[in-house]
């Protein structure tokens, strides 16, 4: 009777960690965008294998130390959804690892990034801040376990985007065809998706790292047209331009920023450019060397739940048009100053910050849709998009030199916020990390005085905020609950 009891407890224990072994440790699990891809221990061997050729270390050299005027690094612009950070923390690669790009001499200077092949020809995808003022860009691409340098040449850029197309320079000694990647798309991501970078950290040529897809879409304050894929693969200075990878072995971002521990180096907060952005202005580099974009014309803020109530929103979505820019496409088309715009050619604007991307991408010239809502009531206007040139983008830019948006008082506004004050101009939006921000200026706060200056609308406040420069020290007299406030400013 023992023994068959305990040959019988000894089957039944058998069988149970049999079970559980099945059902607790499959063979293989599968990435969420990829359900043909089985992700086993050789996958990213093989996909490190296959895509290293292409993958190149890119130098440069130029006379002079030159300053970055078109690419920001990103340094405390505004955030992503749930992304806080302090002022310091985004340290662009390029910068960290050559120093302090303001510190100019007449020395020759020399950087490194990286890059990734494209097509048969030769044609490189990098970042723009890596070949920025070169006067010479040299090349390094693995050749059977060796090292082969080539000289390059720079096709197009664009810094608005901090992205730059390269070509190598062909003599007798290049071979008829480069080995290059397939460009994925980044419209299909999904968070928690596996991904790989590679790149030239620190001048360590080839380095492959793996992490997921942490999250989609991040404003890191580098540009007009944020939309960062943000991952914890490893990387760190000298990553810049590289390739991020799915584990389908497509490229569906390129490498560009981080957040940096005291170090300097990688803590695990890394961001991509999504490579439908490359894409998207790819024949532009090639054709013309720069990118031709759409232009309404309207200076746009974020529309807060105050501001939707007095308005007469239901929702916050939408982009609250500011001002009109004088004879530009959205003056000529009726746009006025207090509509907002929720409809773009048939595309949704969600955000503020979704109407500059959806306008970048219209063709100039083309006739469009635009769907506003005007105290409270629909309406649709039929707008003809022009070219955006550099000289409007300066004027944009010049309605947030500080770092904050303002905006007119109405008698309504007034009046549902409780404002003892009809004069002057209410700031609305505090970028974080930006000098606003830094130097104590709230959302709701009443600027009545600008450098001693008397302000009574927007038309005075941007007449003078168009005459401020980075360095300059702003003196604002602020209203805030019954007090009233001096706050100075140091433009940054």
């Amino acid at each position: 009777m023992h023994k068959s009891f305990h040959l019988l407890f000894s089957l039944a224990g058998a069988i149970f960690l049999f079970i559980f072994s099945v059902v607790s440790t499959p063979k293989y699990s599968f990435a969420l965008s990829s359900t043909t891809q089985q992700l086993s221990s050789n996958l990213f061997v093989n996909i490190a294998k296959k895509l290293n050729p292409a993958v190149v270390n890119v130098s440069t050299k130029s006379k002079i130390e030159k300053t970055h005027r078109n690419f920001r690094p990103p340094r405390g612009g505004r955030p992503g959804p749930g992304q806080g950070r302090s002022p310091d923390s985004f340290r662009d690669f390029y910068d960290k690892f050559f120093g302090d790009r303001r510190n100019q001499n007449q020395k020759p200077k020399r950087g490194m990034g990286s890059g990734f092949v494209i097509d048969k020809e030769g044609h490189i995808l990098t970042n723009y801040h890596v070949i920025e003022g070169a006067d010479e860009i040299v090349v390094m691409i693995e050749d059977a376990g060796s090292e082969k340098e080539y000289t390059a040449t720079l096709i197009g850029s664009d810094s608005k985007t901090d992205i730059a197309l390269i070509k190598i320079n062909r003599d007798e000694n290049t071979p008829k065809e480069f080995p290059f990647l397939r460009l994925g798309s980044s419209e299909h991501l999904e968070v928690g998706e596996w991904v790989l970078a590679i790149g030239n950290p620190f001048g360590l040529s080839h380095t492959v790292t793996v992490g997921v897809v942490s999250a989609l879409g991040r404003s890191i304050g580098a540009g007009p047209y944020d939309e960062f894929i943000q991952t914890d693969a490893s990387i760190n200075p000298g990553n810049s331009g590289g390739p991020l990878i799915n584990i389908e072995g497509e490229v569906i971002g390129i490498n560009t920023a981080i957040i940096s521990g005291n170090s300097g180096g990688n803590v695990g907060i890394g961001f991509a450019i999504p490579i439908n952005i490359a894409k998207g202005i790819l024949k532009d580099l090639k054709e013309k060397g720069s990118v031709t974009r759409g232009w309404l014309g309207v200076m746009i803020q974020k529309i807060t739940p105050e501001l939707a109530k007095s308005f007469g929103l239901n929702q916050s979505e939408g982009a609250l048009v500011g001002d009109v820019i004088p004879g530009g496409p959205a003056f000529k088309g009726g746009v006025k100053r207090g509509d907002v715009i929720v409809r773009f050619d048939g595309k949704d604007v969600k955000d503020m910050e979704d109407l500059p991307k959806i306008v970048a991408a219209t063709t100039p010239s083309s006739v469009v849709n635009v769907e506003i809502v005007r105290e409270g009531s629909p309406k649709t206007l039929s707008i003809k998009i022009e070219t955006l040139t550099d000289t409007q983008a300066t004027v944009v830019a010049k309605a947030d030199p500080l770092g904050m948006q303002v905006q007119d008082i109405t008698p309504e506004l007034a009046k549902s916020l409780q404002l003892e004050v009809n004069q002057g101009v209410l700031v609305s939006d505090v970028i974080p990390g930006n000098s606003a921000a830094e130097s104590g200026m709230r959302r709701g706060d009443v600027i009545s005085e600008m450098n001693r200056t008397p302000i009574t609308n927007m038309k005075d406040y941007q007449r003078l905020a168009g005459s401020v420069k980075i360095g300059d020290s702003v003196l604002f007299l602020v209203k805030r609950g019954g007090t009233t406030i001096y706050i100075a400013v140091k433009v940054g």
